[in-house]
């Protein structure tokens, strides 16, 4: 078939990890793999490298948004950024990332005309922003080719707020980033969490909560924290089990990857505002046995390759998958099939399917925007 010219928009910073930031770049990289030229705009100071597909927009500001804090650009001269960058390019196809948040994804909803595809990808049912602008943002919809949701609660959420439908495309995982499986030892002793441990709703103070029950009667329990936060106010909120804590803090694919390997048990103690959970599917590409808070999101990600449980239950089950070899040997397994269903090369497939149907739709492109 006859290659697209695509442009991704992000609406978050590439300077701090995040999950949308992790599609988006994933994906990209996917659909350049199927052939595809494809150009991401996003807000980044370029601090550090980008890929070369990658056109930076400058420094972002960082806002309140759905229990974290969200780095958006927005303003006149990111205004100007989207309306250069569109008049640059000649994409077939345009593809905007949360076209509700405030950022560089309602600029160009805003400047383009042509073939329009958006992702929603929040999940906050009582969406104060949404519920307030979403009369606005309706008339601004209507110039929208097709919707994808990355999940049922994200589809639940736009449907509710913006009308319309939406077809459910999950996030992708890289498979190959989870490297080989490893053997299950008897008793498991490290436990792990991924992700921003300072932000309330990751689930930290739940998990240490646990660790605190459990650490009296298992010397050898050890937590692994990769993430972005603060890790000195971490060990003061551990106090007594501080020391059981191996903070890594951020660090790219491949020590998120070894990371994710060395862990007997992943943990994802959030407490809601989650609409997929990647974490998960990174942690079932590895080959690690997940437990995780019973979240609509969550079980449906992780379908039979894993565990979710209340708060209040989550020392008991801990230790009881610890302890169970089998149990966690066939969550390994499970998980790593349940991750291939995932996988990119599927996911890109099935993202390049809705962009063909919106190019039938309206075959002649983005059309540069009007100057005024």
């Amino acid at each position: 078939m006859t290659p697209l010219r695509i442009g991704i928009v992000c609406p978050y910073s590439l300077d701090v990890p995040g999950g949308v930031q992790t599609h988006v770049l994933g994906l990209a990289r996917a659909l350049i793999a199927r052939g595809h030229a494809v150009d991401v705009l996003a807000p980044s100071e370029g601090a550090g490298p980008l890929p070369d597909f990658v056109t930076p927009a400058g420094r972002a500001l960082g806002v309140p948004y759905n229990g974290s804090v969200a780095r958006v650009a927005v303003g006149p001269r990111s205004y100007a950024r989207v309306r250069r960058w569109l008049t640059d390019h000649r994409f077939d196809v345009l593809h905007l990332h949360e076209p509700t948040t405030p950022s560089l994804s309602v600029l160009a909803l805003q400047l383009a005309d042509g073939p329009i595809v958006v992702t929603f990808h929040t999940a906050t049912e009582r969406s104060r922003a949404l519920s307030a602008f979403g009369g606005m943002l309706r008339p601004l919809m209507e110039k929208v080719t097709a919707r994808i949701a990355v999940s049922p609660l994200a589809r639940r959420v736009q449907v509710q707020h913006l009308g319309g439908d939406a077809v459910e495309i999950p996030n992708g995982v890289d498979l190959a980033a989870g490297g080989p499986p490893r053997p299950v030892p008897a008793r498991g002793t490290t436990v792990g969490f991924l992700g921003r441990f300072d932000e309330p709703r990751k689930g930290m103070a739940q998990l240490l909560d646990a660790v605190r029950t459990l650490a009296p009667d298992r010397p050898d329990l050890r937590v692994l924290v990769v993430g972005r936060g603060d890790a000195s106010s971490l060990r003061r909120a551990a106090g007594p089990v501080a020391d059981r804590l191996d903070v890594l803090g951020p660090v790219d694919d491949a020590g998120k990857a070894a990371a994710l390997r060395a862990m007997d048990v992943f943990c994802a103690p959030n407490t809601g505002g989650e609409s997929f959970g990647m974490v998960l599917t990174e942690a079932m590409a590895a080959g690690t046995p997940v437990l995780a808070s019973d979240l609509d999101a969550f079980r449906a990600v992780l379908g039979d390759a894993g565990e979710v449980c209340a708060p209040g239950d989550l020392a008991p089950r801990l230790a009881a998958l610890l302890d169970d070899p089998v149990r966690r040997a066939g969550y390994a397994a499970a998980g790593r099939a349940r991750a291939a269903e995932f996988a990119w090369p599927v996911v890109a497939a099935s993202v390049e399917r809705v962009y063909r149907a919106a190019v039938a739709a309206d075959p002649r492109g983005i059309a540069p925007p009007r100057v005024s």
